[in-house]
Protein backbone atom coordinates (compact mmCIF):
# COMPACT_ATOMS: atom_id res chain seq x y z
CA UNK A 1 0.00 0.00 0.00
CA UNK A 2 0.95 3.45 -0.48
CA UNK A 3 1.71 5.48 2.57
CA UNK A 4 -1.04 7.74 3.85
CA UNK A 5 -0.21 11.42 3.45
CA UNK A 6 0.68 13.19 6.78
CA UNK A 7 -2.49 15.02 8.07
CA UNK A 8 -1.46 18.05 10.09
CA UNK A 9 -3.40 18.14 13.42
CA UNK A 10 -4.94 21.64 12.07
CA UNK A 11 -7.31 21.10 9.11
CA UNK A 12 -6.62 24.64 7.72
CA UNK A 13 -2.26 24.20 7.92
CA UNK A 14 -0.60 22.84 5.07
CA UNK A 15 0.66 19.43 4.42
CA UNK A 16 4.30 18.42 2.80
CA UNK A 17 2.80 17.54 0.11
CA UNK A 18 0.51 20.50 -0.60
CA UNK A 19 3.35 23.09 0.41
CA UNK A 20 5.71 21.20 -2.89
CA UNK A 21 2.90 21.90 -4.94
CA UNK A 22 3.20 25.96 -3.92
CA UNK A 23 6.89 25.47 -4.19
CA UNK A 24 6.42 25.34 -8.11
CA UNK A 25 3.88 28.08 -8.44
CA UNK A 26 4.43 32.09 -8.77
CA UNK A 27 2.47 34.45 -6.44
CA UNK A 28 0.78 35.15 -9.67
CA UNK A 29 -0.29 31.60 -10.10
CA UNK A 30 -1.61 31.28 -7.08
CA UNK A 31 -3.80 34.56 -7.43
CA UNK A 32 -5.22 33.28 -10.53
CA UNK A 33 -6.38 29.62 -8.52
CA UNK A 34 -7.72 32.10 -5.54
CA UNK A 35 -9.74 34.56 -8.24
CA UNK A 36 -10.88 31.31 -10.49
CA UNK A 37 -12.40 29.86 -7.84
CA UNK A 38 -14.72 32.74 -6.48
CA UNK A 39 -17.79 33.36 -8.35
CA UNK A 40 -17.68 36.17 -10.86
CA UNK A 41 -19.16 38.85 -8.63
CA UNK A 42 -16.54 38.31 -5.63
CA UNK A 43 -13.94 38.68 -8.20
CA UNK A 44 -15.29 41.37 -10.11
CA UNK A 45 -15.20 42.92 -6.69
CA UNK A 46 -11.41 42.11 -6.31
CA UNK A 47 -10.47 43.46 -9.73
CA UNK A 48 -11.90 46.84 -8.40
CA UNK A 49 -9.14 47.31 -5.98
CA UNK A 50 -6.62 46.58 -8.53
CA UNK A 51 -4.24 48.41 -10.75
CA UNK A 52 -4.56 48.40 -14.09
CA UNK A 53 -1.10 46.72 -14.90
CA UNK A 54 -2.16 44.16 -12.04
CA UNK A 55 -5.68 43.16 -13.83
CA UNK A 56 -4.00 42.77 -16.94
CA UNK A 57 -1.13 40.36 -15.06
CA UNK A 58 -3.82 38.11 -13.15
CA UNK A 59 -6.13 38.46 -15.98
CA UNK A 60 -3.66 36.80 -17.90
CA UNK A 61 -2.39 33.96 -15.86
CA UNK A 62 -6.30 33.27 -15.05
CA UNK A 63 -7.05 32.42 -18.46
CA UNK A 64 -3.55 31.29 -19.54
CA UNK A 65 -4.42 28.52 -15.92
CA UNK A 66 -4.56 24.79 -17.04
CA UNK A 67 -3.76 22.72 -13.83
CA UNK A 68 -7.15 23.49 -12.27
CA UNK A 69 -6.57 19.97 -9.90
CA UNK A 70 -8.45 20.07 -6.27
CA UNK A 71 -5.26 19.07 -4.86
CA UNK A 72 -3.89 22.50 -6.21
CA UNK A 73 -6.93 24.05 -5.72
CA UNK A 74 -6.82 23.05 -1.73
CA UNK A 75 -3.16 23.89 -1.37
CA UNK A 76 -3.61 27.48 -2.36
CA UNK A 77 -7.13 27.76 0.11
CA UNK A 78 -4.99 26.54 2.48
CA UNK A 79 -2.52 29.05 2.24
CA UNK A 80 -4.52 31.73 1.91
CA UNK A 81 -6.10 31.13 5.33
CA UNK A 82 -3.04 30.45 6.59
CA UNK A 83 -1.66 33.86 5.65
CA UNK A 84 -4.93 36.08 6.34
CA UNK A 85 -4.80 34.47 10.09
CA UNK A 86 -1.23 36.37 10.41
CA UNK A 87 -3.56 39.62 9.93
CA UNK A 88 -6.69 38.58 12.55
CA UNK A 89 -6.24 41.08 14.81
CA UNK A 90 -5.19 44.78 13.00
CA UNK A 91 -7.69 47.20 13.65
CA UNK A 92 -9.17 47.55 10.70
CA UNK A 93 -10.97 50.93 10.41
CA UNK A 94 -8.67 52.95 11.59
CA UNK A 95 -6.63 55.88 9.94
CA UNK A 96 -3.46 53.94 11.21
CA UNK A 97 -4.43 50.99 9.55
CA UNK A 98 -5.00 52.55 6.03
CA UNK A 99 -1.35 54.57 6.30
CA UNK A 100 0.04 51.21 7.10
CA UNK A 101 -1.59 49.12 4.43
CA UNK A 102 -0.96 51.87 2.28
CA UNK A 103 2.81 51.77 3.05
CA UNK A 104 2.98 47.84 2.89
CA UNK A 105 1.21 47.91 -0.57
CA UNK A 106 2.76 51.11 -2.19
CA UNK A 107 5.81 52.05 -0.66
CA UNK A 108 6.84 54.82 1.20
CA UNK A 109 6.72 57.64 -0.95
CA UNK A 110 3.72 56.69 -2.87
CA UNK A 111 1.43 55.78 0.33
CA UNK A 112 2.41 59.53 1.33
CA UNK A 113 0.98 61.18 -1.64
CA UNK A 114 -2.43 58.80 -1.36
CA UNK A 115 -3.03 58.96 2.17
CA UNK A 116 -4.48 62.05 2.85
CA UNK A 117 -6.42 62.15 -0.27
CA UNK A 118 -7.92 58.68 0.63
CA UNK A 119 -9.18 59.77 4.02
CA UNK A 120 -9.79 63.56 3.61
CA UNK A 121 -12.14 62.01 0.72
CA UNK A 122 -10.10 63.63 -2.15
CA UNK A 123 -8.15 62.12 -5.06
CA UNK A 124 -7.45 63.19 -9.11
CA UNK A 125 -9.62 61.13 -10.67
CA UNK A 126 -8.43 62.63 -14.27
CA UNK A 127 -4.98 61.76 -13.58
CA UNK A 128 -6.13 58.20 -12.37
CA UNK A 129 -7.99 57.19 -15.27
CA UNK A 130 -4.83 57.36 -17.65
CA UNK A 131 -3.65 54.38 -15.55
CA UNK A 132 -5.84 52.12 -17.25
CA UNK A 133 -5.09 53.56 -20.83
CA UNK A 134 -2.29 52.41 -23.58
CA UNK A 135 0.74 54.54 -23.26
CA UNK A 136 -0.02 55.66 -27.08
CA UNK A 137 -3.00 56.36 -25.80
CA UNK A 138 -2.17 58.75 -23.14
CA UNK A 139 1.20 60.05 -25.02
CA UNK A 140 -1.36 61.11 -28.05
CA UNK A 141 -3.32 63.15 -25.08
CA UNK A 142 -0.80 64.90 -23.82
CA UNK A 143 1.77 65.40 -26.60
CA UNK A 144 0.30 69.13 -27.40
CA UNK A 145 1.16 69.79 -23.84
CA UNK A 146 3.15 72.04 -21.87
CA UNK A 147 6.35 70.37 -21.07
CA UNK A 148 5.77 70.42 -17.59
CA UNK A 149 2.35 68.99 -17.65
CA UNK A 150 4.06 65.87 -19.72
CA UNK A 151 6.33 65.97 -16.48
CA UNK A 152 3.13 65.84 -13.79
CA UNK A 153 1.69 63.55 -16.07
CA UNK A 154 4.79 61.13 -16.11
CA UNK A 155 5.65 61.31 -12.35
CA UNK A 156 2.25 60.76 -11.11
CA UNK A 157 2.02 57.28 -13.06
CA UNK A 158 3.96 54.05 -12.61
CA UNK A 159 7.09 54.30 -13.93
CA UNK A 160 5.97 51.13 -15.88
CA UNK A 161 3.39 52.99 -17.83
CA UNK A 162 5.74 55.99 -17.49
CA UNK A 163 8.61 54.53 -19.42
CA UNK A 164 6.39 53.30 -22.08
CA UNK A 165 4.55 56.87 -22.78
CA UNK A 166 8.13 58.24 -22.55
CA UNK A 167 9.22 55.56 -25.52
CA UNK A 168 6.29 57.33 -27.50
CA UNK A 169 8.35 60.35 -27.55
CA UNK A 170 10.84 61.61 -30.24
CA UNK A 171 14.44 61.41 -28.74
CA UNK A 172 14.91 65.06 -27.74
CA UNK A 173 11.68 65.07 -26.25
CA UNK A 174 12.16 62.04 -23.82
CA UNK A 175 15.65 63.75 -22.56
CA UNK A 176 13.90 67.29 -21.59
CA UNK A 177 11.07 65.06 -20.13
CA UNK A 178 13.23 62.82 -17.89
CA UNK A 179 15.99 65.74 -16.75
CA UNK A 180 12.63 67.63 -15.75
CA UNK A 181 11.55 64.89 -14.03
CA UNK A 182 14.95 64.29 -12.35
CA UNK A 183 14.45 68.08 -11.02
CA UNK A 184 10.81 67.84 -9.87
CA UNK A 185 10.66 67.88 -6.14
CA UNK A 186 6.77 68.64 -5.70
CA UNK A 187 3.57 69.54 -7.42
CA UNK A 188 1.46 72.58 -5.86
CA UNK A 189 -2.08 72.77 -5.82
CA UNK A 190 -2.74 75.28 -8.58
CA UNK A 191 -0.37 73.09 -11.14
CA UNK A 192 -2.85 69.87 -10.01
CA UNK A 193 -5.60 71.51 -10.40
CA UNK A 194 -4.63 72.70 -13.90
CA UNK A 195 -3.62 68.93 -14.61
CA UNK A 196 -7.13 67.92 -13.26
CA UNK A 197 -8.93 70.94 -15.56
CA UNK A 198 -7.18 69.70 -18.27
CA UNK A 199 -7.91 65.46 -17.83
CA UNK A 200 -11.66 66.48 -17.04
CA UNK A 201 -12.29 67.69 -20.76
CA UNK A 202 -12.62 64.12 -21.31
CA UNK A 203 -12.68 62.45 -17.33
CA UNK A 204 -14.69 63.60 -14.13
CA UNK A 205 -12.86 64.36 -11.17
CA UNK A 206 -11.19 66.49 -8.21
CA UNK A 207 -7.67 67.79 -7.21
CA UNK A 208 -6.97 67.80 -3.64
CA UNK A 209 -5.91 70.89 -1.87
CA UNK A 210 -2.93 70.04 -0.94
CA UNK A 211 0.92 69.86 -2.74
CA UNK A 212 1.61 66.71 -4.33
CA UNK A 213 5.72 65.18 -3.32
CA UNK A 214 6.22 63.40 -7.06
CA UNK A 215 9.20 63.43 -9.24
CA UNK A 216 12.70 63.79 -8.57
CA UNK A 217 16.22 61.36 -9.36
CA UNK A 218 14.42 58.33 -7.66
CA UNK A 219 11.46 58.80 -10.38
CA UNK A 220 13.66 59.66 -13.04
CA UNK A 221 15.49 56.25 -12.05
CA UNK A 222 12.70 54.17 -11.83
CA UNK A 223 11.23 55.04 -15.20
CA UNK A 224 14.36 54.93 -16.92
CA UNK A 225 14.64 50.96 -15.67
CA UNK A 226 12.03 50.10 -17.87
CA UNK A 227 12.86 51.61 -20.79
CA UNK A 228 14.02 49.59 -23.68
CA UNK A 229 17.86 48.97 -23.38
CA UNK A 230 18.85 50.63 -26.26
CA UNK A 231 16.81 53.35 -25.55
CA UNK A 232 17.56 53.95 -21.64
CA UNK A 233 21.36 53.75 -23.40
CA UNK A 234 20.51 56.76 -25.28
CA UNK A 235 19.20 58.78 -23.17
CA UNK A 236 21.80 58.14 -20.54
CA UNK A 237 24.16 59.50 -22.91
CA UNK A 238 22.07 62.04 -23.60
CA UNK A 239 21.81 63.25 -20.21
CA UNK A 240 25.59 62.77 -19.43
CA UNK A 241 26.42 64.82 -22.32
CA UNK A 242 23.80 67.87 -20.23
CA UNK A 243 24.52 66.96 -17.15
CA UNK A 244 27.11 64.65 -15.94
CA UNK A 245 26.25 64.75 -12.25
CA UNK A 246 22.91 64.11 -12.68
CA UNK A 247 23.72 61.07 -15.29
CA UNK A 248 25.79 59.83 -12.11
CA UNK A 249 23.13 60.26 -9.61
CA UNK A 250 20.45 58.75 -11.95
CA UNK A 251 22.82 55.86 -12.59
CA UNK A 252 23.20 55.14 -8.66
CA UNK A 253 19.69 54.89 -8.39
CA UNK A 254 19.19 52.45 -11.40
CA UNK A 255 18.96 48.83 -10.47
CA UNK A 256 19.51 46.24 -13.49
CA UNK A 257 19.74 42.91 -13.33
CA UNK A 258 23.58 42.31 -12.64
CA UNK A 259 22.87 44.45 -9.46
CA UNK A 260 20.87 40.91 -8.00
CA UNK A 261 24.96 39.85 -6.79
CA UNK A 262 24.20 42.10 -4.16
CA UNK A 263 21.24 41.31 -2.98
CA UNK A 264 20.70 38.77 -0.29
CA UNK A 265 20.14 34.82 -0.10
CA UNK A 266 16.62 35.42 1.54
CA UNK A 267 15.48 38.01 -0.80
CA UNK A 268 16.59 36.19 -4.36
CA UNK A 269 14.65 33.17 -2.93
CA UNK A 270 11.51 35.51 -2.27
CA UNK A 271 11.88 36.87 -5.87
CA UNK A 272 12.13 33.74 -7.24
CA UNK A 273 9.18 32.41 -5.85
CA UNK A 274 7.13 35.04 -8.12
CA UNK A 275 9.35 34.15 -11.34
CA UNK A 276 8.31 31.25 -13.76
CA UNK A 277 10.81 29.10 -14.71
CA UNK A 278 10.94 29.17 -18.86
CA UNK A 279 11.54 33.12 -17.78
CA UNK A 280 14.15 32.77 -15.67
CA UNK A 281 15.81 30.32 -17.84
CA UNK A 282 16.21 32.91 -20.84
CA UNK A 283 17.05 36.05 -18.27
CA UNK A 284 19.84 33.96 -17.28
CA UNK A 285 20.92 32.84 -20.57
CA UNK A 286 22.74 36.55 -20.75
CA UNK A 287 24.17 36.54 -17.36
CA UNK A 288 27.31 35.79 -16.24
CA UNK A 289 28.87 32.96 -14.09
CA UNK A 290 28.77 34.32 -10.94
CA UNK A 291 24.90 35.76 -11.06
CA UNK A 292 24.00 32.60 -12.19
CA UNK A 293 25.68 30.74 -9.27
CA UNK A 294 23.70 32.94 -7.01
CA UNK A 295 20.47 32.41 -8.44
CA UNK A 296 21.62 28.12 -8.52
CA UNK A 297 22.71 28.29 -4.60
CA UNK A 298 19.46 29.47 -3.33
CA UNK A 299 17.55 27.06 -5.02
CA UNK A 300 16.26 23.40 -4.48
CA UNK A 301 18.80 20.92 -6.15
CA UNK A 302 16.30 19.03 -8.01
CA UNK A 303 15.41 22.30 -9.39
CA UNK A 304 18.86 23.78 -9.89
CA UNK A 305 19.84 20.65 -11.59
CA UNK A 306 16.87 21.23 -14.00
CA UNK A 307 17.68 24.66 -14.85
CA UNK A 308 21.22 24.01 -15.72
CA UNK A 309 20.01 20.93 -17.73
CA UNK A 310 17.98 23.38 -19.41
CA UNK A 311 20.88 26.31 -20.15
CA UNK A 312 22.99 23.81 -21.74
CA UNK A 313 20.32 22.31 -23.64
CA UNK A 314 18.81 25.77 -24.84
CA UNK A 315 19.67 26.77 -28.42
CA UNK A 316 20.22 30.61 -29.60
CA UNK A 317 18.28 33.18 -28.03
CA UNK A 318 17.98 36.85 -29.21
CA UNK A 319 18.93 39.35 -26.98
CA UNK A 320 15.74 41.16 -26.99
CA UNK A 321 13.85 38.08 -25.25
CA UNK A 322 17.23 37.89 -22.84
CA UNK A 323 16.33 41.53 -21.97
CA UNK A 324 12.69 41.32 -21.68
CA UNK A 325 12.69 38.51 -19.30
CA UNK A 326 15.29 40.28 -17.18
CA UNK A 327 13.43 43.47 -17.28
CA UNK A 328 10.46 41.26 -15.99
CA UNK A 329 12.19 39.82 -13.30
CA UNK A 330 13.48 43.18 -12.26
CA UNK A 331 9.93 44.44 -11.86
CA UNK A 332 9.41 41.17 -9.74
CA UNK A 333 11.70 42.51 -7.83
CA UNK A 334 10.81 46.35 -7.38
CA UNK A 335 7.11 45.65 -6.51
CA UNK A 336 8.61 43.17 -3.76
CA UNK A 337 10.63 45.94 -2.65
CA UNK A 338 8.36 48.34 -2.60
CA UNK A 339 5.46 46.22 -0.44
CA UNK A 340 8.52 45.88 2.17
CA UNK A 341 9.02 42.35 1.33
CA UNK A 342 12.39 42.24 0.49
CA UNK A 343 15.42 45.08 0.01
CA UNK A 344 17.56 45.93 -3.25
CA UNK A 345 20.92 46.42 -2.89
CA UNK A 346 24.13 44.97 -0.72
CA UNK A 347 22.21 46.09 2.73
CA UNK A 348 19.73 43.91 2.05
CA UNK A 349 20.85 41.46 4.54
CA UNK A 350 21.55 43.63 7.49
CA UNK A 351 19.50 44.49 10.12
CA UNK A 352 17.00 47.76 10.77
CA UNK A 353 15.41 48.97 13.95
Amino acid sequence: MPPTPAVPANPTELTPEQKQILDKMSGMDMAAVLMLSLSEEDAAQIFRHLEPKQVQRLGMAMASMKDFGQERVTAVHRKFIEDIQTFSNIGIGSEDFVRKALVAALGEDKAGNLVEQIIMGSGARGLDSLKWMDARQVASIIQNEHPQIQTIVLSYLDPEQSAEILGQFPEAVRLDLIMRIANLEEVQPAALQELNDIMEKQFAGSAGAQAAKMGGLKAAASIMNYLDTNVEGQLMDAIRENDEEMSQQIQDLMFVFENLIDVDDRAIQTILREVPGDQLQKALKGADDQLKDKILKNMSKRAAEMLQEDLSSMGPIRVSDVEAAQKEILSVARRLADAGEIMLGAGGGEDFL
